[in-house]
């Protein structure tokens, strides 16, 4: 029994039969050995399995009679003859004829060989000569397919070391061949998850399932500064008898496609922020707001730290000046970063105003008009960036690495600045981030521009309608008030609600609350003009429902116009409030030890219908009543109904004794909602004892 029959089976061995293992057992390399008289002496067992001839029948017979047809004898005797005269080695294909009658062509070696006592014998060694050149086509082709194949090839052995490389692998990786063999795999491969290559490959010699296509990201010497993709396929290499010699690893560069499917993705998330950026910025008119929405969409997906920087000339909507070298007047509006980062520290609070020099980077792009990149900020770089010497140490202590500018431009004017820095994110800006910016920074700059004309024109409302309402004494006879005037939000203009406390002859005081049905200049312009009508026609001593009259005629003549109004006059000799009303608000009164209600008074159209008759109602009102006039904008929503919000106000009027600023505060502050699309006007009024009476109070009626 031979030693290759042997096979390790645990702790010992067991016999096993013989199998084929090597490559002369796939070609059947025969062996024959003939003396000088040409007899046959020697023949192996592959001999007979190519020829067919046994032991006994070839052993001692002539191998040209046995083995050539006539007419090649004499060819055959000549070279046999050179063979044993010269010891010249010869090979070559001849045909021989077998024991059933064919005749194969077979590839022959033949020498010469001495014995210990001088005899001489020829040896051939013969296989089939077409299997034969079956097997060098196949290496030859397997050795052009590995030499020449653009695919890395690597032959590991069990241990997972290198046996073989070819010259595609040799480029990948960037390590010669040589330099490979007897090496680990974890040795050459730059990937991070070694570990689960290795295991994967072990499975593979265990289970003989190849592995195909395994995308892996790394560098290579090769190429340590760019980053490659690769596709791995790993595979189970056996002989012909099943024996286990290695894994076979393909490696494929996949980094055009990996790049391709990268800047894919990457365009798909750009496109996805621009529509994200439709939705989010811009969904108020309040330049600050607008601003903080820009900077929310841009961190993380864009930068590591921005900042919405604006000219205060542009918020002032002051017409800009010719872009020169000078500095430039900036106030921050937003500033944000993906992560707690000492940037912020190095750039202006929001609400903060700077002057920066014509060199700074930002102001290099609001006078030229066009982003600024810088893609690899170096140490001159940092003092053109931060704000100031302390800044330019926080920047590179953050590890600002790529800055990018870039203007809010809104029809043709330059407002300011989106800026940008990376400091985590490895990759510097590059043209298509300046791209996404000027597309973010372009969207939110016409909300900006919007949002800074809204304002202003809205605070040239809020300016005149503060100018209209009146500034009226604390003390009038026989009240106490309090009064509030509360603007729309800044997601609605300025309207035209309103309210008056006039005195009158007799220590009479008349109180009024109105409200023009519209927003803007024009609604607080009108809101002025009727109050100033109002004034003049009580100064008249005309009964509050004459007073609407001849506020209607003047409202009729205003053009687009509807007001609703309240008019009231308190008579502190009689205790007693004779009130008008043109389709307002009812008021709301408050008794001591009676439960707040809302006065019952006649329905009237609103001035400005025309035509229709307003009368007057008469209320008794002693001390400690308390009167609460007011517009719709304190009570109205767009989600409750009118009663349901009418009954919450009477309830916050349970303490009729409660200061009357506390009071207004509790209302304003129980019934208003931040995105409330309306202003308010609010007079509250309580009945005083007069000094020097001792009258009591008359039976009160209503």
């Amino acid at each position: 029994m031979t030693a290759e029959s042997l096979q390790p089976d645990g702790g010992g061995y067991e016999a096993r039969p013989p199998r084929r293992i090597a490559l002369l057992d796939m070609l059947s390399v025969a062996a024959v050995v003939v003396d000088a008289e040409g007899r046959i002496v020697f023949w192996t067992p592959q001999a007979e399995e190519l020829f067919g001839y046994t032991s006994e029948e070839a052993l001692g017979t002539s191998a040209a009679r046995l083995f050539i047809h006539p007419e090649n004898l004499q060819a055959v005797a000549r070279l046999f003859a050179e063979v044993l005269e010269t010891g010249r080695s010869w090979a070559g294909a001849f045909p021989i004829r077998c024991k059933d009658g064919s005749t194969r062509l077979t590839e022959f070696r033949n020498m010469r060989l001495l014995d210990d006592v001088g005899d001489v014998y020829a040896l051939g060694i013969a296989a089939d000569h077409s299997l034969l050149q079956r097997v060098e086509t196949d290496l030859a082709l397997c050795e052009r397919l590995i030499n020449q194949s653009p695919i890395g090839l690597a032959l590991l052995d069990s241990d997972l070391r290198y046996l073989l490389v070819n010259p595609a692998l040799e480029r990948i990786d960037g390590i010669p061949a040589e330099d490979h063999v007897g090496r680990r795999l974890r040795e050459t491969m730059p990937f991070a998850d070694i570990d689960t290559i290795e295991s994967a490959l072990r499975q593979v010699l265990t289970t003989g399932s190849p592995l195909l296509d395994q995308y892996h990201v790394g560098r290579t010497p090769a190429d340590p500064d760019q980053e490659h993709a690769w596709s791995l396929s790993f595979y189970r290499l056996e002989d012909p008898g099943g024996r286990v010699l290695g894994a076979v690893t393909s490696v494929v560069d996949v980094t055009e496609r990996h790049r391709a499917a990268a800047e894919a993705d990457r365009a798909r998330r750009r496109l996805a922020l621009v529509a994200e950026a439709s939705t989010r910025v811009g969904t108020t008119l309040e330049v600050e707001q607008t601003a903080h929405e820009l900077a929310d969409i841009a961190t993380g997906a864009l930068a590591d730290v921005v900042a919405v920087d604006v000219l205060d000339s542009a918020l002032a909507c002051r017409r800009m000046r010719k872009p020169d070298n000078g500095p430039e007047l900036f106030r921050s509006l937003a500033l944000k970063a993906a992560y707690p980062s000492v940037a912020l520290r190095a750039a202006d609070r929001p609400g903060d105003l700077a002057a920066y020099d014509g060199d700074r980077l930002v102001t290099l792009c609001v006078h030229t008009g066009r982003p600024v990149l810088v893609r690899h900020v170096g140490d001159r770089d940092l003092p053109r960036i931060a704000r100031d010497a302390q800044g330019t140490e926080l920047l590179a202590q953050a590890g600002v690495h790529s800055y990018l500018a870039v203007p809010l431009i809104a029809h043709g004017e330059v407002l300011g600045a989106l800026d940008l820095k990376r400091t985590r994110n490895p990759l510097p800006f590059d043209q298509d981030d300046v791209v996404l910016a000027g597309e973010l920074a372009s969207r939110a700059a016409v909300a900006i521009d919007n949002a800074r004309w809204f304002q202003s024109v809205r605070n040239t409302a809020l300016t005149l309608q503060r100018s209209l309402l009146p500034e009226h004494s604390q003390h009038h006879a026989g009240l106490e008030l309090a009064s509030r005037y509360q603007p729309a939000q800044a997601t609605s203009e300025v309207g035209g609600d309103w309210y008056d406390v006039i005195a009158l002859t007799d220590d009479r005081t008349a109180l009024v609350v109105g409200d023009v049905m519209g927003n803007g200049i024009d609604a607080a312009a009108t809101m002025g003009r009727l109050r100033t009508a109002t004034c003049a026609y009580a100064d008249l001593d005309l009964e509050p429902g004459a007073v609407l009259q001849h506020l209607d005629k003047i409202t009729c003549d205003l053009e687009h116009y509807i007001v609703t109004c309240l008019y009231a006059v308190y008579d502190p000799r009689t205790r007693r409030c004779r009130i008008a009303n043109a389709g307002h608000m009812p008021p709301a009164l408050v008794r001591a030890g009676r439960s707040p209600a809302l006065l019952d008074l006649p329905p009237a159209a609103p001035l400005g219908v025309g035509g229709v008759p307003f009368e007057t109602t008469t209320v008794e009102f002693g001390p400690g009543d308390l009167l609460v006039l007011y517009t719709d904008g304190l009570v109205e929503t767009r989600h409750h109904p009118i009663d349901d919000r009418l009954n919450v106000l009477l309830g916050y009027l349970d303490e009729p004794r409660r200061p009357l600023e506390e009071t207004c505060d509790l209302l304003l502050y129980g019934l208003r909602h931040p995105d409330d699309h309306d202003d308010v006007a609010l007079l509250v009024a309580r009945a005083v004892q007069r000094r020097g009476t001792g009258r009591p109070a008359d039976r009160r009626a209503g």
